[in-house]
């Protein structure tokens, strides 16, 4: 059985939609899955591409989903419960967590990454979202100008759904107007040293247990008599058990000359830049990846990484789960991450200071420290040296009085009595 077989996408996907009546052409795309590596191997394998991209996927994954709601009428947060589950739950086998994270990572490997809503037969409304890991995607549009894509799966099975029920996230978008363009003409030559470098390491290893030692005997010996005298050799000069060792003699009947073997491996500066070179490809570093960040750097790389997915999930989300009229009304997928959760216990301490003008709930400064809420701390609350001021509207505080002051002076400077 395949790592996707019919059967399972027949129960994740549901019936597949039959467009051979109205699809009039159809164009190749890329290849999203294996097979385009020639060390026979998908690219995740790669330990690095692993270092690299996981970070990513799992910060993605920590993003929380909400639907709200901002219109004349007032802001409300997760007006819809069934949206609300959704977004937690999008499917039996995996937690909204999780499919951030597949996607993600299928979004790095590939610069696309895809996932089907599945809608009610009867209401049409989003009941489902699942990821679809296809080794190959088609385009198909049909008469009416209506898109759909064609999955190709591991074994063999296809499948064709509307482009309007597909979550699509693309990166590097250039040169085709609906898929992001392959990583494998930027990635392929820099795995190809890698391979070739980890391949050199295990040669060079390997030689280490090749001969060490010439000996050049001066008469003619049968050749049990060779393989005699060499083990003699060995076990007087080179064994760990002889008496003798760090050193060796022969006599005039043989001539002893050692063999150096000459073993290329690259030195640490160029493991080095090779690695570097991998984490730029990938927009992270060193710190990044083995979880020694500073704040700042933390902070950098959420800016610059992590928040263009997440308003990119976001509108996504919004697009294909809401029709153009709900969104008219206010209606829209927002994906939050608590970015201060990294910053440094100093940092979060001194939000104090904005629990006690209400700008942040009790609770919400509780949730970056990793604390449990508590009863009441969803409410503002304000220190009394920071109520809004009251009264004082004739102080000269709000312009006019200031005006009326100016008129009652004479030209001179001197007030009017």
């Amino acid at each position: 059985m395949g790592l996707l077989d019919s059967s399972l996408v027949g129960w994740m996907f549901g019936k597949k939609a039959n467009t051979s009546q109205t699809v009039t052409n159809y164009k190749m795309i890329n290849d999203l899955g294996d097979g385009f590596y020639s060390w026979n191997g998908s690219v995740y394998k790669s330990d690095i591409v692993r270092a690299c991209v996981r970070p990513k996927a799992r910060a993605v994954g920590k993003l929380v989903g909400k639907h709200v709601r901002d219109n004349q009428n007032g802001f409300v947060d997760s007006p819809d419960p069934n949206i609300k589950m959704l977004l937690q739950d999008p499917n039996p086998l995996m937690s909204g967590q999780m499919l951030q994270e597949k996607m993600a990572i299928q979004l790095e490997l590939n610069n696309n990454a895809f996932a089907l809503i599945k809608r009610s037969e009867e209401t049409l409304l989003p009941e489902q979202i699942y990821p679809i890991p296809a080794i190959e995607v088609e385009m198909l549009e049909g008469p009416n100008g209506d898109m759909f894509l064609r999955f190709y799966f591991e074994d063999g099975s296809k499948m064709v759904v509307p482009y309007a029920d597909v979550i699509h996230l693309r990166q590097d978008f250039n040169k085709h107007n609906l898929f992001g363009d392959s990583p494998q003409d930027a990635l392929l030559p820099i795995m190809e040293v890698v391979s070739t470098i980890d391949q050199g390491m295990k040669k060079a290893i390997k030689n280490s247990n090749v001969i060490r030692w010439l000996i050049k005997f001066n008469q003619t010996l049968r050749p049990e008599d060779i393989t005699k005298e060499t083990k003699r050799f060995v076990d007087d000069f080179l064994s760990s058990d002889s008496s003798t060792i760090g050193a060796a003699a022969v006599d005039a009947k043989a001539d002893a000359q050692q063999v150096d073997p000459k073993t290329y491996v690259p030195n640490e500066e160029q493991m080095k830049n090779i690695t570097d070179r991998m984490y730029d490809f990938f927009n992270t570093n060193k710190h990044i990846v083995q979880s020694d960040y500073t704040e700042d750097e933390w902070n950098s790389y959420y800016e610059s990484v992590i928040e263009p997915v997440a308003m990119q999930i976001a509108n996504e989300y919004t697009r294909k789960i809401f029709s153009r009229r709900e969104r008219g009304h206010g209606n829209r997928i927002v994906f939050e991450s608590i970015n201060l959760q990294y910053a440094s216990m100093t940092t979060k301490l001194d939000l104090e200071r904005m629990v006690d003008r209400g700008a942040m709930t009790p609770n919400e400064w509780r949730k970056i420290l990793n604390l449990a809420p508590i009863e009441g701390g969803d409410e503002p609350v304000r220190r009394l040296d920071t109520a809004p001021v009251k009264g004082g509207e004739d102080n000269g505080q709000n312009g006019n009085a200031g005006n009326a002051d100016r008129k009652n002076r004479n030209p001179r400077g001197r007030r009017r009595e």
